[in-house]
């Protein structure tokens, strides 16, 4: 939706709400797009953020999954002795 700002003076409540709902909302100036309504994404609060990565850590953890191969190592397939590409 296309709307001119003084054309969304009166209707701001309803805008707000139609952008928050997902639509496109876009407040034009001389018949230009000049400035997009869109929600504010939520953030994750961080004690939140900081329990759900310690869950993860234990479940991970918990499967006694064998270790990966060392990333320090993981290319040197890619390479001689000497630090030449083979």
């Amino acid at each position: 939706m296309h709307i001119s700002i003084a054309e969304a003076e009166g209707q701001l409540t309803e805008l707000v709400r139609l952008a928050s709902q997902g639509e496109e909302v876009v407040l034009t100036q001389n018949g230009m797009p000049y400035v997009r309504l869109e929600p504010v994404k939520k953030s994750i609060d961080p004690k939140v953020r900081d329990t759900i990565i310690e869950r993860i850590q234990r479940e991970v953890q918990e499967l006694n999954l064998p270790p990966g191969p060392d990333a320090a190592r993981s290319q040197d397939f890619l390479y001689d002795e000497y630090g030449l590409p083979n």
